[in-house]
């Protein structure tokens, strides 16, 4: 059953922004506190990017010394007490977030744990604790893990203890079959990474948006969860326009930065469904597949985009978090070489 955003307009001529909420959940792309204000989604949803982006805002200044003084109460020190203070604060900004908005927050573990089961479980279970600590269900909560293979085993874990998790970074069938045998809650497939890395690779400018090879790949992940009676929603992310977004009208949910969603709220463009069970029941039948860690490994290494897109974005979050380590070193005074 799909939602809405707070602020559907009831106006005969409604926004584009009101029209897909009419046929999507939107959640918002950001760990922007005024942005998620202003728009009031159901959910939101972050990510080390955004929560580094949100600690450089003066206005969360505060939240970043309760949140080194809460992790210098453990007698951490040096690197353990950084990571500390990061993985609180992710979850004070995950709280205020929460605050503003009805439905759920994901909140992401340290990445640099994306190849390891065990760590990344302990992870999401002192991130469930922290949230608990603070009176906030586990039920508002979804633990965001990149999906590799060992990321989705640690979901497959944490799903059997009640605790929902949002596996991010997908750029293909392969991650979206595992992490539905995983029985994962939600998957959040990028559409503006995959278009860029084919528009390199293909050295071309642009591509219609029927033929935009980001949109395909979430339709071909709609279509076979549809097609099988997989529970699993899926999440369009990581979008470069408003035509990406219209163009997944339907699907389950779509996490959309706070500035395509202004444009959205500025244009009175027609908003008719891309994406719905009937019409995946239409489209071509996909086989159901059936992987362990060596196909799935397999079907990786043979998908070239999706395999560098993985590792790069893997990267790209541990990189925003040593940013924001570097930056709280620096504010708190504490030593490279401390331990």
């Amino acid at each position: 059953m799909m939602t809405t955003m707070n602020n559907t307009s009831n106006s005969i001529d409604k926004n584009s922004l009101a029209q897909l909420c009419e046929l999507t959940t939107v959640v918002a792309d950001t760990g922007d506190l005024a942005a998620i204000a202003q728009f009031k989604p159901i959910d939101a949803t972050t990510n080390p990017s955004l929560i580094t982006a949100a600690a450089s805002l003066p206005e969360n200044n505060a939240l970043i010394e309760a949140a080194f003084a809460q992790a210098q109460q453990q007698g951490l020190s040096g690197e353990p007490l950084l990571n500390q203070t990061i993985d609180i604060l992710t979850v004070k900004l995950g709280i205020e977030i929460l605050n503003l908005i009805d439905g759920r927050v994901s909140t992401e573990v340290d990445p640099n744990f994306s190849y390891n089961t065990e760590a990344t479980i302990a992870r999401a279970l002192q991130t469930i604790e922290l949230y608990e600590q603070a009176g906030i269900s586990k039920e508002r909560v979804l633990i965001k893990i990149a999906a590799t293979w060992e990321g989705i085993q640690a979901a497959k874990v944490l799903e059997q203890q009640g605790i929902h998790c949002n596996l991010t970074l997908i750029f293909g069938l392969a991650q979206a079959a595992a992490c539905a045998d995983a029985n994962v809650t939600l998957i959040s497939p990028f559409v503006g990474r995959i278009l860029d890395w084919y528009k390199a690779f293909e050295k071309k400018d642009s591509y219609a948006i029927e033929q935009d090879p980001g949109v395909g790949s979430v339709k071909q992940i709609y279509n076979y969860y549809k097609q099988h009676g997989i529970s699993t929603q899926v999440m369009g992310a990581s979008f470069r326009s408003t035509e990406q977004v219209l163009a997944l009208a339907g699907c389950d949910l779509l996490t959309i930065a706070p500035a395509l969603l202004d444009q959205l709220k500025s244009s009175t463009v027609k908003v008719s469904p891309q994406l719905s069970k009937q019409l995946a029941q239409s489209a071509d039948v996909m086989p159901k597949l059936t992987l362990d860690a060596q196909r799935f490994d397999a079907m990786m290494n043979n998908d070239q985009m999706a395999f560098e897109l993985l590792q790069s974005g893997v990267d790209g979050f541990i990189k925003a978090r040593e940013q924001l380590s570097q930056r709280l070193r620096k504010s708190f005074g504490i030593g490279d070489l401390e331990s």
